[in-house]
């Protein structure tokens, strides 16, 4: 599992503004970066280059190739724990039509039928009936658009056509299920849709964004239906704005911006339910390297204020990434001045709630869990648990995490027990995993557990 040990692993320090430290050197700069159930992050690079690494060991892997690049395509965790690629590249702006599924169990690959032509940044979105939602792309053609929505369908190793939903879309779309179960495309374009894949799929109208068009920023559903979307555009913005999808007729809303300017960041929501951005360059052109922004922000959904926290030592931009880890660290990765100056490396940042006391125990969580059931698991801080969160593992690329949500549970606290109740809808949560923490009155959380949500009879973890 993700994570491993408990208790105070950190020293009493920089509860203010957090802490970086060096993680080691990796055998490869990553692109593609994806959490695994058994706690190994896949690590892709360009041209047939891959590994796997377990972030506590810090240890690598091999991991084999599927038989062509898989720079630059698209990924997501299907239920089970597998893994969809779908795309892959020929040249720049030039993608494959090919699919794979990654299988943790087996380190092994098994190949889906090619779509329908190529796609070189496309986006996945797991969807709420296991199924996954593959848009946009360049083809096969250079500078030519994948317009044609296509649905994974694993049961089946098939794809499903979203025939009257045809759009053009920018590559690396941010998409996010909303909680009537359609998927919202929020950026980097400034109209806002959302896309209904039942039968031949059809696109309604949201809203409009209020700022520029933001290529390379990067967007967070920090809580159901709620979505941050921040920076990107060039030259970057520092700005910030957000949508509510609950409300009746939804509209983005300007809130207060980042003090930085940023493009090539990564957004990490946290297990107390902030969101932290890390990485990026404010200067103008398609990867300045010149002006990278070191510094990390912390975004507080309550106040809608920013933090700046800790600053790391390595540039992270183009090509960079960052996500969870099951012990509430984030790893921070990769990134590169250019194709050839390239930086193949790992930190770790600490935020800040690790440096504000003792961590919770938790303990006694079931492997599998299911929609809307009660689970009762066991914690001697029971009595000062103030949130339980349910975290999807990452699958992160090109400044977007396809697979990032959160949800807060309820929970009863008994002595020395804690009952949560699972999330009711796969709109509020696709099936897949996820990890669960326990939050203190002091934002210190425990270190997550893995669980499957809508537990499959086979299933990767």
């Amino acid at each position: 599992m993700p994570g491993g040990g408990g208790g105070d692993v950190f020293p009493q320090a920089g509860a203010a503004t957090g802490q970086w430290t060096r993680a080691q050197n990796l055998p490869i700069s990553p692109v593609h970066n994806v959490y695994l159930p058994n706690g190994r992050v896949m690590l892709v690079g360009r041209v047939h280059n891959q590994a796997l690494w377990d972030p506590v060991a810090q240890s690598f892997a091999a991991l084999p190739s599927p038989g062509y690049d898989l720079f630059c395509a698209g990924h997501g965790l299907l239920p089970d724990g597998r893994v969809l690629f779908a795309g892959g590249h020929i040249a720049d702006f030039v993608g494959l039509a090919r699919a794979s599924v990654y299988d943790p169990r087996s380190n092994s690959w098994t190949p889906a039928p090619d779509m329908n032509a190529g796609r070189w940044y496309p986006t996945v979105t797991t969807l709420p009936n296991g199924d996954a939602l593959v848009v946009s792309g360049s083809m096969d053609t250079s500078m030519s658009m994948n317009t044609l929505p296509q649905v994974y369908q694993p049961a089946t190793n098939s794809w499903r056509n979203l025939t009257s939903a045809q759009l053009s879309q920018p590559m690396y779309p941010m998409m996010f299920v909303a909680p009537d179960g359609r998927v919202v495309d929020v950026g980097p374009s400034t109209t806002t849709r959302t896309l209904d894949t039942r039968g031949t799929g059809s696109w309604s109208f949201v809203a409009n964004r209020n700022h520029g068009f933001r290529d390379y920023g990067t967007a967070a559903m920090y809580a159901p239906g709620k979505i941050l979307l921040v920076g990107g555009g060039d030259p970057p913005l520092a700005s910030a704005e957000v949508i509510d999808l609950n409300e009746a007729d939804p509209g983005w809303r300007t809130v207060p911006p980042m003090s930085a300017a940023r493009r090539h960041h990564t957004s990490t929501l946290l297990p107390d339910g902030t969101v932290l951005v890390t990485g990026g360059t404010s200067g103008p052109g398609h990867n300045n390297p010149d002006a990278p922004v070191l510094s990390a922000e912390l975004w507080d959904p309550a106040t809608e204020t920013w933090t700046t926290l800790a600053s790391g030592s390595v540039p992270r931009l183009y090509h960079s990434a960052a996500m969870l880890l099951a012990d509430g660290r984030v790893a921070v990765m990769g990134g590169e001045r250019s194709a050839s100056d390239v930086f193949p490396d790992a930190e770790f940042f600490s935020p800040p709630y690790l440096f504000k006391g003792p961590r919770p125990a938790l303990g006694g969580v079931p492997a599998q869990v299911a929609y809307g059931q009660q689970v009762t698991v066991q914690s001697a801080q029971a009595a000062t648990i103030a949130k339980v969160t349910l975290i999807r593992l990452s699958a992160v690329t090109h400044a977007f995490n396809m697979d990032q949500r959160i949800n807060v549970l309820p929970f009863g606290a008994g002595a020395g027990t804690l009952a949560i109740t699972l999330p009711s809808s796969a709109n509020l949560a696709p099936p897949g995993f996820y990890m669960l923490f326990l939050v203190d009155a002091n934002g210190v959380p425990s270190v997550g557990s893995v669980v499957q949500l809508g537990a499959t009879a086979d299933s990767a973890g």
